[in-house]
């Protein structure tokens, strides 16, 4: 024993033992004595005392420093001392065989999380706070804790944080034996915080027991959780609407891209390019290209490749569409059969093509930081960063192109020799060379169409022929050569399937636009926006 206070006295010089606790010693003892859920409350306890020496502590405990002598006692290990009691920081001495070893199990663990967190949201970093909260969120509380977090509520200047903390003491709230704080706290729920989560906190405490009986017994509360609740649920759909709405638009301004060019070079030419969608799979796949070029040559501007690629697709795209104008398809206007089946060859051609220079497999075009992520407005409304992105892209390209076409001499001999070729050419426009030319503008749109697609799916050299079908329904629905139509029928065609796959299935959803889309041409076969000029006779 004298070694051992000697050992003890050294350490204490040293600073390994000193006293690093202001809990009560029968708070102390109560730990040693009680089982994992009496002691995360009193984890949860201490934290909500605001304790200072709590995180240490909690180190401690998650070290399997400490055990729980027979007779109540609190012990820790320290090194060159043997154990000490953590209540009066005196020698004791070597382990005992009967002392027990405090483990940090499952519902002990969650109570050390939720008490460390409560402690993480007085720290100045915001972000340290932000995580402390996300953790809250996890873990499954002691209400114990509620006054840490009300103090915290108090002392939050940011609003998000502010509200978010609210919600977990809403939730741990709705749990409290007093019906006015249940009822509180459902109100909480109900103004605050993600709407979908909060839902089903009210419903799973509306819902029965196991044993047939009711969580909620007081009726009251029930009848107030449940007008909470039907609330809740109206707002759930809501957001899920907007969430399909963003999904369709963000599918329609794909196929606006894709269809863009379609509907130039099928309106000035009527020509039935099949090879359209494989234009497209070019852009895919000189972004690809471009991203190698960025990785090995300027790595360290790597996340700004996309816009590089946004002009090389246009260019590539737009060669390739002039050498089919020029090759094939000017000497088989006004053949649209013969038209039809070169362009589909040609495709075939393309594909193999691609397949023999990148493999038959899929190629990684991974997305820059600034397009990752999502926008989280709720749980069931999550708007990721590169669709956001490619609204706003084909907006910009639709606009760019309604300018090209109405507000320069390029598009004004486009214009003026897709409502009347034989009085364009009179009047001293080659049209041959606008044929060639509108062609070439056509298939860089696809280029910039396969850019948009390489950010949110796999580039392959099938890429193009999951979109060529539903382009070509775009421009017939939108009125052939009219990028307003073009536009109007892209949207919505990508709404109309995003709002039908949840009920009817991706198959039958498909199976219905088809049907709706015979029977609207039916009744009006030059599609939402009629073709002006000699041509549309």
């Amino acid at each position: 024993m004298r070694l051992s206070l000697s050992a003890f006295a050294l350490a204490t010089v040293l600073g390994l033992v000193r006293p690093t606790h202001s809990m009560a010693p029968d708070d102390l003892g109560n730990f040693a004595k009680g089982g994992p859920s009496e002691r995360a409350k009193l984890v949860a306890q201490w934290a909500a005392a605001g304790d200072t020496d709590l995180s240490t502590f909690l180190d401690r405990l998650e070290n399997a420093e400490f055990r729980a002598t027979p007779d109540g006692r609190l012990v820790r290990g320290v090194d060159g001392a043997g154990f000490v009691d953590v209540a009066t920081d005196s020698v004791i001495g070597p382990a005992v065989d009967d002392w027990e070893e405090i483990v940090v199990s499952n519902v002990l663990r969650a109570g050390v999380v939720g008490a460390r967190a409560a402690l993480d949201l007085s720290v100045p970093d915001r972000d340290k706070r932000l995580q402390a909260v996300d953790d809250l969120q996890e873990a499954d509380l002691d209400p114990a804790i509620l006054p840490a977090l009300e103090k915290a509520v108090d002392s939050e200047t940011d609003p998000k944080i502010r509200l978010l903390i609210r919600g977990v003491v809403a939730k741990i709230a709705l749990g409290s034996d007093d019906p006015a704080k249940r009822i509180a706290a459902a109100r909480t729920l109900g103004e605050d915080g993600d709407v979908a989560n909060n839902l089903k906190l009210l419903e799973d405490r509306l819902a029965a027991t196991g044993e047939g009986g009711l969580l909620e017994t007081d009726s009251t509360v029930r009848q107030e959780l449940a007008a909470i609740a039907a609330t809740l649920k109206v707002k759930a759909w809501f957001y899920e609407m907007a969430g399909h709405l963003f999904t369709g638009v963000s599918l329609g301004s794909i196929l606006v891209l894709v269809a863009l060019g379609l509907a130039i070079t099928y309106g000035l030419l009527g020509v039935i390019n099949m090879a359209h969608g494989e234009l497209v799979m070019i852009g895919a796949y000189t972004t690809y290209l471009v991203q190698g070029v960025f990785r090995s040559r300027f790595p360290e501007t790597e996340s700004v490749y996309v816009v590089a690629a946004i002009p090389a697709a246009f260019l590539v795209s737009a060669l390739v569409g002039i050498a089919l104008e020029r090759l094939i398809l000017r000497h088989l206007y006004g053949r649209p059969l013969e038209s039809l089946l070169a362009t589909w060859g040609v495709s075939l051609v393309l594909i193999q093509s691609v397949r023999s220079l990148f493999g038959p497999q899929n190629v990684e075009v991974g997305s820059p930081a600034w397009l990752s992520g999502s926008l989280v407005l709720q749980s069931n409304l999550v708007l990721p960063w590169n669709r956001i992105a490619i609204i706003a892209f084909a907006g910009t390209v639709l606009f760019a192109t309604a300018m090209l076409l109405t507000r320069t001499r390029l598009g004004l001999f486009i214009r003026a020799t897709t409502q009347n070729r034989g009085m364009a050419r009179c009047v001293g426009v080659r049209t041959s060379r606008i044929d060639m030319m509108a062609f070439g503008l056509g298939s860089g749109l696809a280029g910039l169409a396969g850019v948009a697609l390489s950010q949110v799916g796999n580039v392959g050299p099938d890429l193009g022929q999951g979109y060529i079908v539903d382009s070509f329904l775009v421009v017939v629905v939108g009125g052939v050569g009219q990028l307003a139509g073009s536009l109007w029928a892209g949207l919505g065609l990508g709404m109309f399937s995003k709002f039908l796959e949840p009920m009817a299935g991706a198959v039958l959803a498909k199976i219905a636009l088809l049907v709706l889309i015979i029977l609207f041409i039916q009744k009006r076969p030059q599609g939402l926006f009629a073709l002006k000029g000699r041509q549309a006779d």
